[in-house]
């Protein structure tokens, strides 16, 4: 505790709206002033300040409305020229402090704070008055280790969001990356799933500390009975950082113990937005939490550092999901580019594309190959009798009746109307003709729409060493077509 020197200038103005606080105060802390103003407005505590030379402005915000936001209560801090201020605000105020840090220098406490915490910081701040020069050099020492505190973890936030990781990836880069700062012993990040469901996606500890056991769990958390008191859970809920100095004032007395337990002193909340700059708090896209061993109080830079640190990993995140959701489209166009959308086999393009590569492979390893065709009759009769709709149907169950009974390595392709090709690879002609009198008697016996019987012709060729695509294709059509006039369910072996 710092003693304060018998002085008669010792001035002091205080500032709420509530005459409650304002009586506590006069009763708690009038002693340690020779001279209190008490002010229950801006204007009045501007005109206090103005009429005295003032050692301290205490600007206690706790239910203050910002009825014109924080700039008249910026402008206070401003015309203190560096000149000692205390702020105090409440645990849902606590985004305040860094948007009043932008006017001026400050001490501050969160509330609810008890009376000798609260004298202990009058008396530091008063202090401070006494010897300013010892006072700036003590700062520009504070100053210069956190800011090489500061660069450090953004280098390590950085190199770990270098590159394209899945967003759990690179979510737990980033929490590992964060405990390299000073005092925090747990970094995690929660972020906003479908149907907004909020999930831990990651977490690190320096001591073990598990935020899935604190929570009971790691998805649905907007769900959870600490959503109104626990930070990370407020920061989405309202879409501003929020910060608990101290486990008791979220006024949960089990989440308190429970953050005890845990060796945690203090959290702070950083919501990540979808949309950076954005304010509304439908943007919120997840949160950054970080637990802290000890309490320590935050300096302009270092809140400017943390905000900016969620900006980035949310920017990581959202180009990671846009990677995701291209990945996705692009196997979506591939698969439409090479899938028949009726039968659901590939398309005659990439029919003729895998027996391209077949060929090749078979060729250079010596691998046996062959092709099959078959056509499936009826259909036309089908199509003018009951309508597309349902030869299409009967057409699709042909097509997967015979995959199937195909293995993983075949390729199904669909050729034009009814007729298919399968490529099948290590097989030589005769375990083709084996499996096209299975296929024969598997489409005999499939209940079509519409089809009282089914009947098939097939053609099989075998790949010669030196032939192409084309070359295949014209002697399995010409067998094919043989076959069609050699009568129902006939199997024909290509010259």
């Amino acid at each position: 505790m710092t003693e304060i020197p018998d002085r008669s200038d010792r001035v002091g103005v205080y500032f709420n709206a509530s005459r409650d606080r304002r009586a506590h105060f006069q009763e708690s802390c009038g002693g340690l002033f020779s001279q209190l103003a008490i002010a229950d407005s801006v204007d009045g505590t501007a005109a206090e300040v103005a009429r005295v030379a003032v050692g301290l402005l205490v600007l206690d915000l706790h239910g203050y409305a910002r009825p014109g936001g924080l700039a008249a209560v910026g402008g206070l801090i401003v015309n203190r020229g560096g000149a000692p201020v205390l702020v105090l605000c409440g645990y849902e105020q606590s985004a305040w402090l860094p948007e009043l840090m932008t006017y001026g220098s400050f001490e501050y406490l969160i509330c609810p704070v008890l009376d000798d915490d609260l004298r202990d910081a009058v008396r530091e701040a008063l202090a401070a008055h006494d010897d300013p020069d010892a006072i700036m050099r003590q700062r520009l020492f504070d100053k210069e280790r956190e800011l090489r505190d500061l660069v450090a973890v953004q280098r390590s936030v950085q190199r770990a969001l270098d590159g394209l990781d899945d967003v759990d990836a690179l979510a737990a880069k980033a929490c590992l990356a964060l405990c390299d700062f000073p005092a925090v012993s747990h970094a995690s990040l929660l972020h906003m799933k479908q149907h907004g469901d909020l999930r831990l996606v990651a977490q690190a500890s320096s001591d073990g500390l598990d935020l899935a056991d604190l929570l009971g769990h790691t998805d649905h958390l907007l769900q959870s009975p600490l959503r109104d008191v626990f930070p990370p859970l407020i920061a989405v809920s309202t879409g501003r950082m929020v910060l608990l100095d101290a486990p008791e004032k979220a006024g949960d007395p089990e989440l308190a113990m429970a953050l005890h337990d845990r060796h945690v002193r203090m959290v702070l909340a950083l919501p990540l937005r979808s949309d950076i700059g954005q304010t509304d708090a439908g943007t919120v896209s997840g949160v950054i939490c970080l637990m802290f061993d000890r309490h320590i109080s935050l300096s302009r830079e270092q809140f400017a550092s943390f905000s900016s640190l969620a900006q980035f990993v949310s920017l990581g995140l959202g180009l990671s999901e846009l990677k995701h959701r291209n990945d996705e489209l692009s196997a979506q166009l591939s698969h439409l580019s090479t899938v028949d959308h009726l039968t659901g086999a590939a398309n005659r393009r990439a029919g003729e594309t895998t027996l391209d590569n077949e060929l090749r492979r078979a060729r250079r390893y010596g691998l046996p190959l062959t092709v099959m065709s078959f056509e499936v009759s009826s259909f036309r009769s089908l199509n003018d009798l009951y309508g597309h709709p349902l030869g299409d149907a009967a057409l699709r169950l042909a097509a997967e009746t015979v995959k199937r009974r195909l293995r993983a390595s075949d390729r199904l392709a669909r050729m034009r109307g009814q007729e298919f090709m399968i490529v099948a690879t290590h097989t030589s002609a005769a375990d083709a003709m084996l499996l096209a009198k299975k296929l024969r008697v598997a489409l005999a016996g499939a209940d079509l729409p519409a089809c009282d019987s089914v009947s098939v012709s097939l053609a099989i060729a075998h790949a010669g060493v030196e032939e192409g695509v084309d070359d295949v294709l014209d002697r399995l059509d010409a067998a094919l077509q043989r076959a069609k006039r050699a009568g129902r369910n006939h199997i024909e072996l290509a010259g």
